[in-house]
């Protein structure tokens, strides 16, 4: 039976049951920490810039290490890298749960980053190479997608109940039993497979792209955070200049880390962009939900961890009814729809105000979710089948790159956009008699604010925390509204250039740019198990 339309067995099946559990940790990690850090200032009393590391060191480390863990497990076996990773989190987790400074902690989080990286790509490209058939591998790419998208809902509620009963360190811990199980079941249940004639690993490259990615990261975080300054200005320059030495080499080896000619195929550079935009949207929006329910609306972690559900929900039936629509629609429609319903999600949650309640926000980031979960199972499906079995770690590590790039683009941009209007609203609109410190420390961030009203006189105190959060809900607001639009133009983007991508019962088949600017369709071709999907 060809490879392409094989059907994969029990085991194939059973085997994505445990790619699963990786996926979800990893995604929880992102986001359950967030309702930690107050816990971990009293416990361990970090300074500002050691309370920022903490946070940011593994999404920068992750990111920055994606792309050479994917082309590394290409080299040592997929399934080999994977045990690593599960190995080097689990210990890195007991290592965090136990901290006694804010040093070790920024050392361990900075080990859970490489963990990750190790364990993304490595469980995208066993998929592709366990599900040869077209369309059983996009029904498993669902499932990937919905547990990451869930786990991205369920951190902050497995972060609050955790820290309803427990100290701080239990954020960390529960990797154990996760990476155990993988670990234990990994060898009996998931196939090794790795690139056949790898040629030589690139040692340059890799640090070429380490070099491009973490100083542009580190720069657009800061911005956001900070606002505009020489220090993270120069950190992108830096990382930008990086970038394109290591595009400049890859077109010149005969083995490269990345192949660059994938970008001149329209489906893969679409659904490269569109899963950038839509992770841009969606953490970019969580910056200001979670402050929202916290600060605005005065609710617990726990109680706003209960909040997110409605939205895991949306995601995970959206990621299963991805592979049915593609099945009779074609991607530019699902992705376009996906990115509209998106759209229609940050109008409900730029409609909030200090007075309508938590109810639409619910309704909101539900449907901002369900929208953006249609969007990334499509176009990851898109992106892998693209790579050839042999290659699926490298492209793999380079679809998390843009789902990472795109989380700190969203809290750069929306976050900038936010900050912005909270504090031209608050200059204009402090009560009467604040000094002019106070005033400052409240314009910096909503908690600063109300941390500041706290310490004043009564009336004044409540009139500052009003104007605050009436400012913070504003710049929400204008965020929201900027994160619709610029869904809404990628929708027409995404919808012009996968037009003549058809992901049928076997591969899809689209034309390469230059064809399609020459104007003559290119013969289609089966891909085979060790085509990519355009020939070059």
């Amino acid at each position: 039976m060809n490879a392409d339309t094989q059907s994969a067995d029990r085991k194939a099946w059973t085997g994505l049951a445990v790619l699963v559990l990786p996926v979800l940790l990893v995604s929880l990690d992102m986001h359950v920490l967030s309702y930690a850090l107050p816990f971990i200032s009293n416990s361990l009393e970090p300074s500002s810039s050691q309370l920022l590391w903490i946070f940011d060191i593994y999404p920068l480390m992750l990111a920055g290490l994606l792309l050479t863990m994917g082309t590394l497990g290409d080299r040592i076996g997929r399934r080999k890298l994977l045990m690593f990773g599960a190995a080097a989190f689990g210990t890195a987790s007991v290592l965090a749960a136990y901290s006694t400074s804010a040093g070790m902690l920024i050392a361990t989080r900075a080990l859970l980053g490489v963990g990750g990286a190790t364990l993304m790509p490595s469980t995208l490209s066993l998929i592709r190479n366990m599900f040869h058939n077209a369309e059983e591998r996009r029904v498993a790419i669902a499932v990937w997608t919905g547990a990451f998208a869930g786990g991205a809902m369920l951190g902050p509620l497995m972060g609050g109940a955790l820290l309803e009963h427990f100290w701080w360190g239990a954020v960390f811990l529960v990797n154990l039993p996760v990476m155990a199980l993988l670990i234990a079941l990994a060898p009996l249940m998931l196939p090794e497979s790795r690139d056949p004639n790898p040629g030589r690993f690139d040692l340059v490259s890799a640090v070429m792209s380490l070099g491009a990615m973490l100083p542009t990261i580190y720069g657009v975080q800061h911005i956001a955070q900070d606002g505009p300054s020489r220090l993270p200005v120069s950190a992108i320059l830096v990382g930008l200049a990086v970038g394109y030495a290591f595009i400049r080499r890859q077109r010149s080896l005969n083995e490269p880390m990345l192949d660059v000619k994938l970008f001149g195929n329209r489906g893969f550079t679409a659904s490269i962009a569109a899963n950038t935009l839509g992770v841009f949207a969606m953490v970019g929006s969580s910056l200001f939900t979670t402050q929202y329910l916290q600060m605005v609306a005065g609710v617990r972690p726990l109680v706003a961890g209960l909040y997110a559900l409605p939205a895991a929900g949306a995601a995970m039936t959206a990621a299963a009814l991805a592979p049915r629509l593609v099945r009779k629609v074609r991607p530019a429609f699902v992705v376009g729809l996906g990115l509209l319903i998106g759209a229609a999600g940050f109008v409900v949650l730029g409609r909030l105000d200090g007075g309508s309640g938590v109810a639409a926000l619910v309704a909101g980031t539900a449907t901002m979710a369900g929208g953006i979960t249609l969007v990334l199972t499509v176009s990851s499906d898109v992106i892998i089948a693209t790579a050839p079995p042999e290659k699926a770690g490298t492209v793999s590590g380079l679809s998390q790159i843009a789902t990472e790039f795109g989380g700190a683009l969203g809290i750069s941009v929306l976050g900038s956009v936010g900050t912005t209007v909270y504090r031209a609203d608050l200059k204009d609109n402090a009560p009467q008699g604040l000094e002019t410190s106070a005033l400052d420390s409240a314009r910096d961030t909503l908690g600063g604010a109300l941390d500041t009203a706290g310490r004043l006189p009564d009336e004044l105190g409540r009139a500052l925390a009003a104007a605050s959060r009436e400012a913070f809900t504003h710049g929400l607001q204008v965020a929201m509204y900027t994160a619709s639009g610029l869904l809404v133009l990628m929708a027409i983007l995404a919808a012009t250039l996968l037009r003549n991508v058809r992901l049928g019962k076997q591969a899809p088949v689209t034309r390469p740019m230059a064809a399609h600017r020459a104007g003559r369709a290119q013969p289609r071709h089966r891909t085979d198990e060790h085509e990519s999907l355009n020939r070059w």
